[in-house]
């Protein structure tokens, strides 16, 4: 009698009182470390399916990529590593599995188009930081149930296998089950006034907020919406994404922050992201793209107001957005962006918006956003759709190539995680990826918090400056 070989993945539901802010704290440190977190459920979709179901946490990865910006194309490596993952999932649960996760940073885009990249990159971090992770803890929120998923990766033969992720599987719950918490870095203090002198971090400039300093001066930056303006009107371009990076000496470990973080500004897409000598600590409200059982779907953002506290005032404010030919244009240019980007790797006339310039609100403010979906060819994968779409539109303009020309020169420094992704492609071939905005990368004892926006023909310099502002809000209090 031949013995069947064993289910694959190893399964283990773990105890209705878990917690993942408690697993959080015991994995915080261990390499790659890596929290997809749904923070907040987030506004519910036109067909009432709520975002930000799952969340997932895992940590040392059997391989790395880790690759800068001078170091030769990595995408064909992605690929390479998604064919080698086994399909084995296991029906009913979340749809991370084990896969490739991790770190995919904006000027990775250089490697797929000639888009230039900025003069200079002061405060080093990979442009992708990827692992292959055999196991993964994840929680529907939906539910309220959480499981611990062992793959087993490393061998061809299924009793080989199933016997690795047995033992993985057993290594994770004991992890969980002590009492010790993991260790984190000793606090960096804080300067007593800005950015001190050191070599690499030149140029900043002071702000009204205290120990942050920004690249660009503030007549500077006005100075360059002012220019981008003008491209548009000349017909460079329809609109082109502007960003300030904000820079304060790091208080605090970094998984510390990011509780902070995720306490004062919850969101959908967040993530922690624990690299080789960096951390990315994201409380994204922006899907880049999912991929489903075949089925894509992006969400871009377009057009932002503040949330006040007062629900009569932000009313009014999320009326003004609704009807300003502004911001709607300037969602809608990238609507047609993204369905050009999707069209490349899905099936003839598929491709649909589903949801166009509905509010949705978060913590501090309140979003236009539109839905478009489609359905993946046979022939594609999740490795051909992120190649197609990166980076998301939201984060450049249109046209994309020539809109990330002009942010290459404008902009002073590389904008390294920002506006990159964070996400995974699971056993099966699903993928999900955020979009890196509302993130703080933490590397050589600074904190990097750069905020931008869309730049149309009918912007205005000094508004467009005040907005970027209103999006740091929510990272500059979890520093407070």
């Amino acid at each position: 009698m031949i013995t069947p070989p064993p289910h694959l993945p190893v399964v283990r539901q773990l105890p209705r009182d878990f917690s993942l802010e408690r697993a959080f704290s015991r994995l915080s440190s261990r390499p790659g470390c890596l929290w997809l977190d749904s923070a907040s459920a987030g506004p519910r979709s036109s067909d009432q399916d709520e975002l930000g179901r799952y969340s997932f946490l895992t940590s040392d990865p059997l391989e790395s990529l880790v690759v800068s910006i001078d170091d030769c194309d990595p995408w064909p490596t992605i690929d390479r590593w998604q064919r080698r993952l086994p399909s084995s999932t296991a029906a009913g649960l979340p749809p991370f599995q084990g896969g490739i996760a991790g770190l995919i940073g904006y000027e990775a885009a250089s490697w797929l188009e000639p888009v230039g990249v900025a003069r200079r990159n002061d405060l080093p971090t990979p442009t992708i930081s990827l692992g292959l992770y055999d196991w993964t803890i994840a929680t529907d929120h939906q539910l309220n149930r959480s499981w611990v998923i062992s793959q087993g990766f490393g061998s061809d033969n299924p009793i080989d296998r199933y016997q690795a992720a047995v033992l993985r599987a057993d290594e994770v719950e004991a992890i969980l089950a002590t009492d010790h918490h993991a260790s984190t870095p000793a606090t960096v203090p804080p300067c007593s006034a800005g950015v001190e002198s050191r070599p690499g971090v030149d140029s900043q400039h002071a702000t009204s907020e205290e120990d942050v300093c920004s690249n660009f001066s503030s007549d500077r930056f006005q100075a360059c919406v002012a220019e981008i303006v003008g491209l548009i009107c000349d017909g460079d371009s329809f609109q082109v994404n502007l960003a300030q990076r904000l820079l304060k000496r790091a208080g605090m470990p970094s998984a510390e922050l990011y509780m902070r973080l995720r306490a004062s500004n919850p969101a959908p897409f967040g993530a922690f992201y624990r690299g080789d000598g960096f951390e990315v600590l994201s409380s994204s409200p922006e899907g880049f793209v999912r991929l489903r059982d075949g089925r894509v779907e992006t969400r871009p953002i377009k057009g932002t107001v503040p949330r006040t506290g007062d629900v009569s005032k932000d009313e009014r404010l999320a009326s003004e957005l609704t009807r300003s030919e502004k911001d709607r244009a300037e969602n809608v240019m990238i609507v047609d962006l993204m369905r050009n980007d999707l069209s490349r790797v899905c099936t003839d006339e598929s491709v649909k918006v589903k949801q166009l310039c509905e509010i949705e609100r978060y913590e501090y403010v309140q979003h236009l956003v539109s839905v478009i979906e489609g359905n993946l060819r046979h022939d594609k994968s999740a490795v051909d759709l992120l190649r197609a779409c990166f980076p998301g539109g939201s984060v450049t303009g249109a046209p994309k190539i020539e809109a990330m020309r002009t942010i290459a020169r404008l902009e002073p420094s590389v904008r390294g995680p920002y506006c990159g992704s964070i996400g995974y492609i699971s056993c099966g071939g699903d993928a999900d990826f955020n979009i890196l905005i509302r993130t703080i990368t933490a590397a050589h004892g600074y904190w990097q918090i750069p905020v931008g926006g869309g730049i149309t023909a009918r912007s205005d310099p000094a508004s467009e400056e005040a907005e970027t502002w209103a999006k740091a809000e929510g990272m500059l209090r979890a520093m407070r």
